[in-house]
């Protein structure tokens, strides 16, 4: 017994360092606030404030927007300021941002607020990629991009519970305004856990030649890698935010399950990708990086083509296991997809050009934020069944454009094997 506790712990350690790791209970800390609000930003500015549900919706997606056409700039600002310096700079607009929520009262409040903490969060979720790839090996990226989702994961998940408990026992407006400033603590408390525990990486100087040049011009003459985003930006959406953002919907419209059941099916996800994100680590890196898409791509497609017999019972209990079972397959999916994709991004880049393509791979995420919820609801509206066999052959499709990519991008089992560090040796 004690051996295979011990070989579970084992499997947890990931060899980073103190910094990296004070960097992401940072990071759960923060994604606690953010998930204390989450579920509830448009009841508080709808019931709360009377705005109507499209302006409140309006309000949200202004955030998620700003963040996006905030997140390739910062990748230029990166490429020659300080990330340390940038994570504080955005964690503090977004304490900003979202502490403004608590008193907004009209529309153009809840706009200029929600401007000031998208572009918090896109120049700090930008930034904190940078800083923890500068600050860590690359053959420490996978688990260094894992703890990072373990982290957000659990935090959001956590927040979100203990918001809602919350919000059932004291539902009133100051309930709502003290989870916004609560939120707000988290983010400052984010920026001076950064600016006191982290030490600011000795930046790497790499001259541009004419060959490989300079900007986003150079980035976008790397056909490969601009061929791994537009992939992924399909991945991301019909695999991740099809899930979070048009599965609950659609469930409650067309299948036997409530609220509670969704709740549930979500939990499910999430948990599990808590529990087996960093274990994962090991077990993806024994695969190549193309066919790690390609099984990606692959249980996303089961995953939603198995929402579809959810609709045709009408037993609660069975409806929950069939999406119950769609949740695991996902999050088995989205282990994989995130163990390859951040640390293949930070490979294909050049050191003077790391800032630019992480900011495109954080574009993956905040770009399809908008854009899944934008197509899947008005499917939702047209056919809702497509939602799930289109996504899937939308999964199917970017996974074999992204297994013909073959050694065009670079694959850790192509290059001289490095040791992974030990039970033993891990921290």
């Amino acid at each position: 017994m004690n051996r295979h506790i011990s070989h579970l712990i084992a499997g947890w350690r990931t060899g980073l360092s103190r910094p990296v790791l004070l960097l992401q209970v940072g990071n759960a800390v923060n994604s606690f606030g953010y998930g204390l609000v989450l579920p509830f930003e448009i009841i508080y500015l709808h019931q709360a404030r009377s705005f109507s549900t499209s302006t409140a919706g309006l309000v949200l997606a202004a955030t998620m927007g700003t963040s996006a056409v905030a997140t390739p700039p910062t990748g230029a600002l990166l490429d020659r300021y300080s990330a340390k310096a940038l994570v504080v700079a955005g964690s503090l607009a977004s304490a900003l941002g979202y502490a403004g929520f608590a008193f907004v009262e009209r529309p153009w409040q809840g706009f200029a607020c929600s401007i000031i903490s998208g572009a918090g969060l896109g120049v700090a979720g930008t930034a904190n990629r940078t800083l923890v790839v500068r600050l860590i090996t690359p053959e420490q990226r996978a688990a260094a991009f894992a703890l990072n989702r373990v982290a957000g994961n659990f935090g959001i998940g956590a927040g979100a519970t203990v918001g809602g408990f919350i919000v059932a026992a004291v539902p009133r407006l100051s309930t709502f305004q003290l989870l916004y400033f609560f939120d707000a603590v988290t983010s400052a408390g984010f920026a001076l856990i950064v600016l006191a525990a982290v030490q600011s990486p000795r930046a790497v100087i790499v001259a541009a030649t004419n060959a490989n040049g300079t900007g986003f011009r150079a980035v976008g003459r790397d056909r490969p890698f601009l061929t791994v985003i537009a992939a992924n930006i399909v991945l991301v959406v019909v695999g991740h935010t099809f899930f979070s953002n048009i599965l609950p919907p659609f469930a409650q419209a067309h299948t036997p399950v409530g609220a509670a059941e969704i709740g549930i099916v979500i939990l499910v996800n999430t948990s599990f990708v808590v529990i087996a994100q960093i274990p994962a680590v090991r077990l993806v890196a024994r695969m190549r990086r193309t066919h790690a898409f390609a099984v990606t791509s692959a249980l996303f497609a089961v995953a939603l083509l198995a929402v579809l017999p959810a609709t045709l019972t009408r037993s609660e209990l069975a409806a929950t296991s069939v999406l119950a079972a769609v949740a695991i397959v996902l999050a088995i999916g989205e282990i994989a997809h995130i163990l390859v994709l951040g640390p293949l991004v930070a490979d294909m880049a050049p050191e003077h050009l790391l800032g630019r393509y992480l900011s495109l791979y954080t574009l993956t995420f905040t770009g399809s934020l908008a854009l899944g919820p934008a197509i899947g609801g008005v499917l939702l509206q047209t056919s809702p069944d497509a939602i799930w066999w289109g996504g899937a052959i939308a999964a199917l499709l970017a996974g074999a454009v992204l297994l013909q990519l073959g050694d065009r991008i670079p694959d850790t089992l192509n290059q001289a094997p490095s040791r992974l560090p030990s039970a033993q040796e891990a921290a």
